[in-house]
C-alpha cells in the first residue's frame, strides 16, 4: 500500500558492516512506500555488509558517508540492529554525534532490536521508556531508560521493538512518528 504520509521528508538510516538484513530493507521499503526519500548513511562509502541471524546477507550500497551527512537535512532516523552493527557504530563518535544531533533537536528516531544501544552513547536514553533485544535490557536501565517487553513502543518520538518479528508494528508506529516531525522532550 502506498501512502503519501511522508512525501517531501527525507529519512536517514544509519548503519554499518553487519547489520540485521530484514530491519535495514523492511523500514527502508515501508518508508519508500509512505512517501519518504531513504538514504543509507555509513561510516564508510561503498557498500555495508547485511546479515541474516549469524549469516552473511546481502549488502547495501551506502548513500551518503557519515562525513558528508548533516542531520538538518533529515527528518528522522532509522537505526537498524545485528549485533556487530550497532556495536561498531558506539565506536564511531561521528556516528555518535550525528545521532546525537537527531536527539538535540527533537527529531523522531526509530531503532529496533541491537538498534538502540548507540542511543546510549549518545546520552538519549535516560527517563524514556524503551524496548529492545532483551539483552540490551540491563544497558538501558542501567543509562536510565525504563524497559519494557512489548512489541513496539513509542516515547515522545522515540519509536522502539525488539526483533524482526516485530517489523510491522514498528514501521507503522515509525511512519506515524516520521509523519509528525519534530518532538519535545518533556
Amino acid at each position: 500500500m502506498t501512502t503519501t504520509a511522508l512525501n517531501g521528508k527525507t529519512i536517514a538510516v544509519l548503519a554499518t558492516d553487519g547489520f540485521e538484513q530484514v530491519e535495514l530493507t523492511q523500514p527502508v521499503e515501508a518508508l519508500r512506500a509512505a512517501g519518504a526519500t531513504v538514504e543509507i548513511v555509513a561510516p564508510k562509502a561503498g557498500e555495508i555488509q547485511g546479515f541474516r541471524h549469524h549469516d552473511k546477507g546481502d549488502k547495501s550500497v551506502v548513500d551518503r558517508t557519515l562525513e558528508t551527512a548533516n542531520a538538518n537535512d533529515y527528518a528522522g532516523l532509522v537505526l537498524p540492529g545485528g549485533v556487530i552493527n550497532p556495536d561498531a557504530l558506539r565506536l564511531e563518535p561521528e556516528a555518535i554525534a550525528f545521532i546525537g544531533a537527531f536527539v538535540e533537536s527533537g527529531k523522531p528516531i526509530a531503532a529496533i532490536c541491537h538498534g538502540p544501544w548507540p542511543l546510549i552513547d549518545a546520552n538519549a536514553v535516560s527517563g524514556r521508556r524503551m524496548t529492545s533485544w532483551p539483552s540490551l535490557k540491563a544497558d538501558l536501565t542501567n543509562a536510565g531508560a525504563t524497559w519494557v517487553d512489548e512489541t513496539v513502543v513509542v516515547d515522545n518520538g522515540l519509536v522502539t521493538s525488539r526483533n524482526p518479528d516485530d517489523l510491522p508494528a514498528f514501521c507503522a508506529k515509525m511512519i506515524e512518528a516520521f509523519a509528525e516531525s519534530r518532538h519535545s522532550r518533556s
